[in-house]
């Protein structure tokens, strides 16, 4: 029988062939949980339950408050949208008898794998649950993925373009878990053959279709259309780079250097053949990468500083993101440019790219540009473009006037163009907290003992905000900004707790860089 009981601090997960208890033994430093329990009592009443997985709403408070980092602000949709996407994110936590998995519709798909698991977004997944105190959600997902099928790969694992190494490795920063690592190192070293065996052209570079890359009909080619394609080229490097490191942490050196070797040549064929220089930007390429750039700008361009893959020349693509000819529409960044003839001509409503917004794209291109926004300071992005976008994220998630996240959204009016379609509803297609935690706070997870912090906040925006309990390194976290000390009675300026310890600090939002 399968039971979730949760109270007094302890958590139980009882279900077929798996039970664990783990005890809660400290609690957040600053904030007080109850303090936010009434978004979670407003979410459970506002509609109906549609469909019951293994947390019911009647359950969720509990769960999130054993779960999930606790935060704080003075900007009330940031805040209740915070605790929404955690709300939504636990819905799609199912039970299965192999274990737990994290889905991406709550209603059944007929083109899902067992269990109605879809690959597409279980990179997204992985880099949002990372941040769950109880990671063995996110464990037996995986499992399930790589080897819920007789003990191999789902049969439907490759059907979408993957990060999932990457993502691993970068969860990995977060919880230091080596031993679970290492021993996924066999089954994502056969998926990377898997995607050289059947995707990699004579070039070396990787092509795809649209709707393979969970983005169909795009500006740039078609569902069936196989073109060189930013995204699985970013993707197979990123994994590269991952697969790298992993092998690195056995001991492996010789499948180390193979995989910082194929690193190495991805990063110079994108560079070569993937960037536009022209346009500024890295575009899809037709026929296998053998024919012309496609000749539009669109979101997955931006899609190598995900992976750290861009460097300063290409800087430039980045004033797509604040030009309203580009990128920049009311309701958010689309999916292409807005200068294009074709921009939004595709139709309505059967899942265009064509430059309506996806949070799916959106979650991507904030999260690269949070990366270049800590590496050295790029002249083409203001302070305030990263708070910007964000925010205009944030305002998209409502719709009718509740807290609502789905597939994607009309550019000028904000409209959710699916909003009406229950498989719409809790679309776990997007990652929302990771970008609050890594960027707008600026936890940035790290492979070694560094504690690093620098939020993407301008420094006249807010006055006081605060992320408690934060699980990281198995060490408790609490960031803590107070402009004058009047808020959180904890002194003045950005401060970093450890275990409920003062361990860094600055007067003003900065980089704070603490060694153990």
């Amino acid at each position: 029988m399968r039971y979730l009981k949760i109270g007094f601090g302890i958590v139980c997960i009882g279900l077929a062939g798996l039970t664990g208890c783990a005890r809660k033994t400290a609690g957040p430093a600053v904030l007080k949980a109850e303090d936010y329990k009434h978004h979670v009592t407003y979410f459970n009443r506002m509609e109906d339950e549609n469909k019951v997985n293994a947390i019911p709403n009647a359950q969720s408070w509990e769960w999130m408050k054993a779960n999930v980092p606790l935060f704080d602000c003075p900007q009330d949709n940031f805040r209740e949208i915070y605790y929404y996407r955690w709300w939504t994110y636990r819905k799609h936590i199912h039970n299965t008898p192999q274990g737990f998995v994290i889905t991406e519709f709550l209603v059944d798909r007929n083109y899902a794998d067992k269990y109605n698991m879809i690959s597409c977004a279980l990179g997204h997944h992985i880099y949002e649950g990372r941040w769950l105190h109880d990671q063995r959600y996110l464990n037996d997902n995986v499992h399930v993925w790589f080897r819920g099928n007789e003990g191999g790969r789902m049969k439907k694992l490759l059907n979408f373009s993957s990060w999932t190494a990457d993502a691993l490795y970068n969860r990995y920063k977060v919880t230091q878990d080596k031993a679970y690592l290492l021993d996924m190192l066999p089954d994502l070293d056969s998926e990377y053959k898997a995607w050289e065996k059947d995707r990699r052209t004579e070039s070396g570079l990787f092509w795809q279709t649209d709707v393979k890359d969970g983005m169909e009909e795009s500006l740039s080619g078609g569902r069936r259309e196989q073109n060189a394609r930013p995204t699985i080229n970013s993707y197979m490097y990123g994994n590269a780079k991952a697969l790298s490191a992993i092998a690195a942490l056995k001991g492996d050196q010789a499948l180390s250097s193979l995989y910082q070797s194929k690193a190495d040549t991805l990063k110079r064929l994108i560079d070569n053949k993937l960037w536009n220089a022209d346009s500024a930007f890295f575009e899809t390429v037709k026929k296998r990468g053998k024919g012309p750039f496609a000749g539009v700008r669109e979101a997955i361009g931006f899609i190598p500083w995900y992976f750290d893959l861009a460097e300063e020349k290409h800087d430039g693509a980045w004033k797509q993101v604040s030009d309203p000819t580009g990128f920049n529409a009311p309701f958010g960044l689309t999916t292409a440019e807005r200068r294009h003839p074709e921009f939004r001509t595709h139709g309505c409503c059967q899942c265009e790219w064509d430059g309506a917004v996806w949070p799916f794209a959106t979650s991507q291109t904030l999260t690269g540009l949070a990366n270049r926004m800590n590496a050295p300071k790029p002249e083409v992005v203001a302070d305030t473009t990263y708070f910007g976008l964000l925010e205009k994220y944030v305002e998209s998630q409502y719709y009718r006037g509740k807290p609502y996240v789905g597939e994607y959204l009309d550019e000028k009016t904000g409209s959710w163009l699916k909003g009406d379609q229950e498989r719409s509803r809790y679309y776990n297609h997007s990652t929302f907290n990771d970008l609050i935690i890594t960027g707008l706070v600026g936890l940035r997870p790290r492979a070694d003992e560094v504690i690093e912090v620098n939020p993407l906040l301008p420094a006249d925006k807010w006055d006081w905000f605060c992320l408690d309990d934060v699980h990281y390194h198995g060490k408790r976290l609490t960031i803590l900004w107070d402009r004058d000390g009047s808020h959180y009675k904890k002194g003045k300026g950005l401060q970093v707790f450890v275990n409920g310890k003062k361990a860094g600090s600055a007067d003003t939002i900065s980089r704070i860089l603490i060694n153990p």
